[in-house]
């Protein structure tokens, strides 16, 4: 199943233009009221990566398939919404199927675009859509906290960390700080899971700016006035500027983007960041059927990454030639590669590297 990343934020910031134009369709329907989008629409983004290409050149492979990731527009929140406000409660489970959120922060005046809160004001909005979550989340904790205290008074240790952890772990909510913002060890973060809090999720801040704002907008002193934690990504993005866009022919667009300071579209950066703040990285199979980027998480070994072709490729595991995609590129393909004494062959132990070219022996 494709990852997703849940666009959120309060109705008419530009989420659907933004998904719109992200998704390259006109799936969601940007509609100048609340709540213009009651289901949420599901678009599948291809990660821009030019790795693909130059391999392809290489093996002139039948097909290219490159890495996806699923974009989720879910519909406006207000404020209430965890209490059932609007289509809150809704809303609040597409979230929290979701794998990231990318929350929209609009930052220009439009008289002709009408904010649902009167004016236009990023902290404010921020505020409320963080407070939803957050009240979401402290009551999943509530009532795991209560149930954790009452197993607690067995006397067992481990019941009593875990109802001490719970603990600590709302106070922090409860002082507004996001679940993602708190430290914690692997086994903790594990221990959590199961709550599927929404803050937890990794975040994304899209900023929705003016045009003539997209090549020189100061992120630093938005997040100082939005109290953005440092830890976030903060993105400067046109919505305007990415939906015409997807109109011009690529020549177009890059002269487009050249005349405005822009080096590449926004969308491209924005489905780079969501690709990396989940912790992904890209591995690669070229033969002369298809040049194919899969997506596996950073640290894992030879053995995973080849179970993400297919489960029998983990099982019977036996080693992963590999080579770099550069050298791939360089000398020409494996033949190349492996008379110049860059192919390698890797074991079970091996970590495999963003940009990897692999081929799997099994048994």
């Amino acid at each position: 199943m494709p990852l997703q990343i849940a666009i959120v934020g309060l109705p008419n910031v530009g989420k659907s233009t933004l998904f719109n134009a992200l998704t390259k369709t006109k799936g969601a329907m940007a509609a100048n009221y609340p709540f213009c989008t009651i289901d949420p629409n599901v678009g599948i983004v291809t990660v821009p990566d030019e790795r693909l290409q130059a391999l392809a050149k290489i093996v002139n492979p039948a097909r290219i398939m490159p890495a996806v990731i699923e974009f989720v527009d879910v519909a406006g929140l207000v404020a209430g919404a965890s209490k059932g406000e609007g289509l809150g409660n809704q809303f609040l489970s597409h979230i929290r199927e979701c794998d990231a959120i990318c929350q929209v922060l609009r930052a220009f005046e439009d008289s002709d675009i009408v904010h649902v809160a009167g004016s236009v004001d990023p902290k404010r909005d921020k505020e409320i859509i963080e407070s939803e979550l957050l009240l979401a989340d402290l009551q999943t904790l509530e009532k795991r906290l209560s149930k954790a205290k009452s197993d607690s008074k067995s006397g067992d240790k481990k019941k009593i960390d875990y109802a001490n952890f719970v603990e600590k772990v709302y106070k922090f909510l409860n002082e507004g700080h996001l679940a993602c913002q708190l430290t914690l060890s692997k086994e903790e973060k594990e221990s959590l899971q199961d709550l599927h809090l929404l803050t937890m999720k990794p975040f994304i801040y899209v900023v929705n700016v003016h045009e003539n704002q997209a090549s020189h907008f100061n992120i630093q002193d938005f997040k100082n006035k939005t109290a953005i934690h440092d830890s976030h990504q903060i993105l400067p993005i046109s919505a305007q500027i990415e939906s015409e866009l997807i109109e011009m022919s690529e020549k177009e667009a890059l002269e487009f983007l050249a005349e405005l300071g822009l080096k590449e579209t926004g969308l491209n950066i924005l489905i780079r960041e969501a690709y990396d703040v989940l912790g992904l990285q890209t591995y690669f199979t070229a033969g002369p059927k298809e040049v194919r980027a899969w997506t596996i998480k950073k640290g894992w070994t030879a053995p995973q990454a080849a179970g993400v072709i297919h489960t029998d490729f983990e099982k019977g595991f036996i080693r992963a030639e590999t080579i770099f995609w550069k050298d791939f590129v360089d000398f020409g393909g494996k033949m190349g590669v492996k008379e110049k004494g860059l192919l390698r062959s890797e074991g079970k132990e091996y970590v495999v590297k963003d940009g990897d070219v692999m081929e799997f022996l099994f048994s």
